[in-house]
């Protein structure tokens, strides 16, 4: 089973991205989900949370990047269900991770992207479609 990143916002200090496992997906009526994590890694806080997705979500971050593009705010993946991320086009980017609904937690992480963060982050939604969509 391979691992993609998502996405990954990083700075020389600090990030945080997305990790999928793209093997056998998790199937709840027709839907297939695949395991992931948010990981955040920083000097202050280091940290991993579960969520799973589906290849509507990716869809749904294509969107978020687009927004982003725009220069607005983006929320993923939307409905609640799991762990999410909100995240600011600021100067710098602002990505706020939020543990809903379990444990409550949300931490902000600042990062000052580089030039091509957007084009990186559409490159990583391309692998992770790739991978999903290849034949086991």
């Amino acid at each position: 089973m391979q691992t993609f990143e998502l996405f990954r916002f990083a700075d020389r200090v600090q990030s945080v991205a997305v990790e999928v496992r793209c093997g056998a997906p998790l199937t709840m009526s027709e839907e297939r989900y695949y395991s992931a994590e948010i990981v955040v890694n920083s000097g202050f806080v280091n940290g991993r949370v579960g969520l799973q997705v589906s290849p509507e979500e990716l869809d749904e971050w294509e969107r978020c990047l687009d927004a982003l593009e725009a220069e607005e705010g983006g929320e993923w993946p939307a409905g609640g269900r799991s762990a999410w991320v909100d995240v600011v086009p600021d100067d710098p980017v602002e990505v706020t991770v939020h543990d809903s609904p379990s444990t409550q937690i949300a931490v902000c992480v600042p990062i000052d992207v580089a030039s091509g963060w957007l084009e990186e982050n559409r490159l990583r939604l391309d692998r992770v479609r790739a991978a999903i969509s290849a034949p086991s």
